[in-house]
């Protein structure tokens, strides 16, 4: 036990750097000459949505490696990532209608941006179901990689969305830069590596949670064979 916790000491890093991101998000930072302090929403929701990027990336990347080698380590790490990620989605269609509701002056419309980024939230939530529809383990698997690689093709359209389509959502990564004062730029960057930091501290302890489970379920199972249940 003592040198579990002494290898999870780096979690304490996340401390600092997220007491760091709140400083520069709600004090450091200007408001918006045109939103005002609404403005700070949107650090939130960038970092949010930096996270859902990176989770669906892993998980894709995960269920296709599991469907060439058939090796379950791999889908624990498309589940847990795929979890987390939908959390993140969460994260992202609520702070999205809070801004939109001070910025538009209404809490949801069908832009493409935020339509897209639903049917993100959708797909992968019927995801966690599928994994919950079947005992067989690599049967579960198998499905799920499948789905979560349709469901993936949904991402590159949710960033796109606002350049393909008429959307009022703004373009904030440009081309030529970024559309936002420095210090905003510099609280939206901290932002996401703080949520970063979250996603890979909640990574390995899901990651572990996953691998106990698989392991429980494995003994059960050679228990129920051997008793002839």
């Amino acid at each position: 036990m003592k040198k579990l916790v002494k290898a999870d000491g780096w979690y304490w890093l996340l401390l600092p750097l997220m007491v760091g991101a709140l400083y520069l998000d709600f004090v450091w930072s200007p408001d918006d000459r045109i939103l005002g302090a609404s403005q700070r929403i949107f650090y939130f929701h960038m970092g949010a949505a930096a996270v859902v990027l990176l989770a669906f990336s892993i998980t894709a990347v995960a269920s296709v490696t599991y469907l060439l080698t058939r090796n379950l380590a791999w889908d624990v790490w498309a589940a847990a990532s795929a979890e987390i990620g939908t959390v993140f989605t969460t994260m992202v269609l609520v702070s999205g209608t809070l801004w939109g509701r001070a910025a538009w002056g209404i809490w949801w419309t069908w832009d493409p941006r935020l339509t897209s980024t639903l049917i993100l939230w959708v797909l992968f939530a019927g995801y966690l179901l599928l994994r919950d529809s079947s005992d067989n383990v690599y049967r579960r698997a198998t499905y799920a990689a499948v789905l979560a690689l349709v469901a993936f093709a949904d991402v590159p359209i949710d960033y796109m969305a606002i350049r393909w389509w008429h959307s009022i959502h703004p373009v904030v990564i440009t081309a030529h830069g970024v559309n936002m004062a420095p210090r905003m730029v510099d609280a939206m960057l901290v932002s996401i590596v703080a949520f970063i930091g979250l996603f890979v501290t909640w990574m390995v302890i899901r990651v572990r949670l996953l691998r106990t489970e698989m392991a429980i379920d494995q003994v059960k199972n050679l228990w129920r064979g051997r008793a002839g249940v």
